[in-house]
C-alpha cells in the first residue's frame, strides 16, 4: 500500500453553536489541513497521485472557506463549523476532486488543526 500526505493552510472565523464557553463567541484560526491518500498501485510515472493535483483540489476546497466567517458558508450555515465537521466536509471535497486519478486512490484521513496543539480528524 502506498500513501501520500499533503498539508495546506487557510484562515477563517467561526462561532460554535450549542457550545457553552469561549468558542461560542466569534473567533478565528489559521487552520492547517492534512490529507492522507492511499492506493495499491502506482501510475506510469511511478506515482500514486501527483502532488500538484492533490494541492490543486485541496486549494479549491479551502478557497471558498479562506478568510470567511464559516457560519455564513454552506454547509456550515446549517452544520456546526467544528473542526470535526470541517474535516468531514474537506474529505468529501477531496474524494470528489480526486475521483478521476489515473490509478484508484482513497482519501483515508483528513485532519484539521485549529492550533499547533489541537486537531480533529475524519476517517470514513
Amino acid at each position: 500500500m502506498f500513501e501520500v500526505t499533503v498539508e495546506h493552510t487557510f484562515a477563517a472565523g467561526h462561532a460554535l453553536r450549542n457550545y457553552k464557553g469561549k468558542c461560542e463567541n466569534v473567533h478565528g484560526h489559521n487552520f492547517k489541513v492534512e490529507v492522507r491518500i492511499e492506493g495499491k498501485s502506482l501510475d506510469e510515472a511511478g506515482m500514486l497521485v501527483d502532488f500538484v493535483d492533490v494541492k490543486r483540489v485541496l486549494r479549491n476546497a479551502t478557497e471558498r472557506l479562506d478568510h470567511q466567517f464559516l457560519n455564513d458558508v454552506t454547509p456550515f450555515d446549517v452544520k456546526n463549523p467544528s473542526a470535526e465537521n470541517i474535516a468531514e466536509y474537506l474529505h468529501g471535497e477531496m474524494t470528489t476532486g480526486l475521483a478521476a486519478t489515473p490509478v484508484p486512490v482513497r482519501v483515508t484521513e483528513v485532519r484539521v488543526w485549529e492550533t499547533d496543539i489541537q486537531s480533529a480528524c475524519y476517517r470514513p
